[in-house]
């Protein structure tokens, strides 16, 4: 059984919103990243091994830090949603290529009951923010999912929103890179609303350890496929 503990500091313990960060090896941008949470929101850094002493950093800079000890984005996902235990749960990378700040409209549109679950379409700030070979995979995955789903979404980044019960009713199972696509794929069967918004994409702090490196995109196409290629689940 894989070890998932949890360590708070001093961000609110009652608010209706929790952020998951999933972390490995970012030392050098989480002062940033958790200066950009919204006030009255908790930062959850699900630390996955890091080695760059992230975890006592996010601790000390008032983040609850939640250790998860199997790799994987989604392991690491998953651990932060089951921390979770506000309302709403949010998802932003912790590398500094997305600001938490922009949730705040996402929340606000969950809210207001106008969506489900809202993903941010990532717009590159500068050239080289992402990279040509990540962007075209990103695209053929955006294809495929309209055409498993009929969804029109242009990018399946990591910066969303939905609320916390109903996600985990989705039971998600992937623990790799096809996280965030089978969130979508299993909101689609299940006749959420989605919808999308541009936010800005920065240069990330640090190595990607996914589409920075050619083995990390293709076991992500390799994940991802397997999501979509899975049957719709069947729920009562």
């Amino acid at each position: 059984m894989n070890a998932v503990t949890t360590t708070s500091a001093s961000f609110s313990h009652s608010s209706d919103v929790d952020v998951v960060l999933p972390c490995l090896n970012e030392a050098e941008a989480l002062p940033w990243v958790l200066a950009r949470i919204p006030a009255g929101w908790r930062a959850l850094v699900v630390d996955n091994g890091s080695t760059d002493g992230s975890a006592d950093l996010a601790r000390a800079l008032g983040a609850t830090v939640v250790r998860e000890e199997r790799r994987g984005f989604g392991a690491a996902c998953h651990a932060g949603l089951l921390a979770a235990t506000a309302e709403v749960v949010c998802f932003c990378d912790c590398d500094a290529s997305l600001d938490p700040a922009q949730l705040v409209p996402f929340v606000r549109e969950l809210r207001a009951g106008e969506a489900d679950l809202v993903l941010g379409r990532r717009r590159p700030q500068t050239w080289g923010a992402w990279p040509a070979h990540a962007r075209a995979g990103n695209l053929a995955l955006a294809r495929l999912l309209r055409r498993r789903t009929g969804l029109r979404l242009h990018d399946l980044g990591p910066l969303r929103a939905a609320r916390r019960t109903p996600l985990l009713a989705l039971g998600l199972t992937d623990r790799r890179s096809g996280y965030p696509l089978q969130m979508v794929v299993r909101a689609a069967d299940a006749g959420w609303r989605i919808t999308e918004h541009d936010v800005p994409y920065l240069p990330r702090t640090g190595t990607s350890k996914v589409t920075g490196t050619w083995r990390g995109t293709w076991q992500a196409v390799r994940d991802m496929s397997h999501v979509l290629n899975e049957p719709p689940v069947v729920r009562s």
